[in-house]
């Protein structure tokens, strides 16, 4: 007889197993959403959708949702991970029931927008105190990235269009908190716009920063302690001037377009004016230079402004642009932060360059395509995504140390949530055992330690 030899061990499958919980992991989620008190904010916000006689809430439906989402799911319907599990998950609604509430809150609109904002806002506020230094604003400042979103769609839906990259679908502008270089980032807006809304529409982007602001807890909305940074798309006169009104307050760093004035400007800086530019922690980066420009170039922007270039040896192979000059490539900001070194502004600056991983991290979080026909519905649907981005940047800030806390959604799911835990009842009451030979169980059990000394947010 021929004896079968592989790499890997051959196991019979078949079903009935008992007491096995599949993405027990994902009871840090649901620990996140009662320690940050959205479990009672999200349905009070709700209140006025629930139906007498009801069997499921409105915003427990809303938070199951957005726990799927999390969890890696893109659709309403993804919300059967969670209707297999209820001894970790609850109660959860059926499809239909689902459906029917996104359609009823998308129909009552901006209400149901509002109600769900404001409760987000709510449990950021107590988390934020929660995490102390761990979190957002430990230095007196918090910084919101706002940058636009292409979304793909692959079917008619309403407002999509062909975008400004020969695609078709939608250009959500979203804003993000950034975490600095020992976190994340959290979404604080999202504005569904059509696939052809342009990138520098200064109206979206004046509402979104509107809706970002909101979100934020009100002590950092004085004294400058809250700053908006934009790529060149929120470069706009109508923007700057709106961010200006504001400059005793807010304070913003924003790209902006190399026109034709610019580039005569910087013809004209001798070599004795320009700084070398610098890395994180004062590193001097060899072969880029910063230069702040004034004269008539300031022209038209409002008082205060600030103008600064950068002029960088591009990489080999990098095409240079008509906008380029003498064989270097050209980057601008303006800002109105004063009482700092231009290469330590510039560095602030370029760091906006961790939005894209906020994005990047979206598309993985229900932001792949939007799943519904209608406008209202996918505004739903990017408040459901909000709720899920929020829960795993605020699960990492409050309960994982070390390397773990920088993990990402797509690490989060493959380490922590799909562990499968076998789930023992004592003394009426319920046990997860996760297996001692998972690489990650002490990270789990850690984290929920953590999670369970936290106080209640009553």
């Amino acid at each position: 007889m021929k004896k079968r030899i592989g790499s890997y061990p051959r196991v019979r499958v078949g079903g009935g197993g008992r007491a096995v919980v599949s993405q027990a992991g994902g009871v840090l989620l649901v620990e996140t959403v009662r320690t940050s008190g959205l479990e009672k904010a999200i349905p009070a916000a709700l209140a006025l959708w629930r139906k007498p006689r009801a069997v499921h809430d409105p915003g427990k439906i809303l938070l199951d949702v957005a726990l799927a989402v999390a969890l890696g799911g893109d659709c309403l319907a993804d919300v059967g991970v969670l209707q297999a599990e209820p001894a970790v998950f609850g109660a959860v609604a059926s499809d239909p029931t689902v459906s029917r509430l996104v359609d009823a809150l998308a129909s009552a609109g901006p209400k149901a927008l509002t109600a769900i904002r404001a409760a987000r806002a709510q449990a950021r506020e107590y988390v934020w105190k929660l995490a102390g230094t761990r979190g957002p604003g430990a230095d007196g400042h918090v910084i919101v990235d706002i940058d636009g979103v292409l979304v793909l769609a692959h079917s008619e839906k309403q407002d999509a269009t062909a975008t400004w990259k020969k695609a078709f679908g939608h250009h959500p502008l979203m804003a993000f908190v950034d975490h600095g270089p020992g976190g994340s980032g959290e979404p604080v807006a999202a504005v569904l716009r059509p696939g052809n809304a342009g990138s520098n529409t200064a109206a979206d982007h004046i509402t979104t920063a509107q809706l970002a602001l909101a979100q934020l807890p009100k002590k950092y909305r004085r004294a400058r302690r809250t700053l908006i940074r934009t790529d060149s798309g929120g470069g706009t006169h109508e923007f700057v001037a709106w961010l200006a009104k504001r400059g005793r307050w807010l304070s913003y760093s924003v790209g902006m377009t190399i026109t034709d004035a610019i580039h005569q400007a910087v013809l004209k800086v001798p070599a004795s004016a320009l700084t070398v530019a610098v890395e994180p922690g004062g590193a001097i980066r060899d072969g880029a230079w910063v230069a702040e420009l004034d004269g008539d170039v300031l022209k038209g922007w409002p008082a205060g402004m600030r103008l600064i270039v950068r002029k960088e040896r591009p990489h080999p192979g990098a095409q240079l642009r008509f906008t380029d000059a003498d064989g270097l490539r050209l980057t601008c900001f303006a800002t109105n932060t004063t009482g700092e070194k231009i290469e330590a502004l510039e560095l602030r600056h370029r760091r906006r360059a961790r939005a894209e991983d906020r994005i990047r991290n979206a598309r993985t979080t229900g932001l792949r395509n939007l799943p519904l026909h209608d406008a209202a519905q996918n505004q739903i649907w990017l408040e459901i995504v909000q709720l899920a981005l929020d829960l795993l940047a605020w699960m990492p800030m409050l309960a994982l140390t070390g390397k773990a806390r920088l993990w990402e959604p797509r690490r989060l799911r493959l380490r922590l949530f799909s562990a499968a835990a076998q789930l023992v009842t004592t003394c009426r009451r319920r046990h997860l055992r996760f297996a001692r030979h998972w690489p990650w169980t002490d990270v789990i059990t850690g984290a929920l330690t953590r999670l369970d000394a936290l106080p209640n947010p009553g």
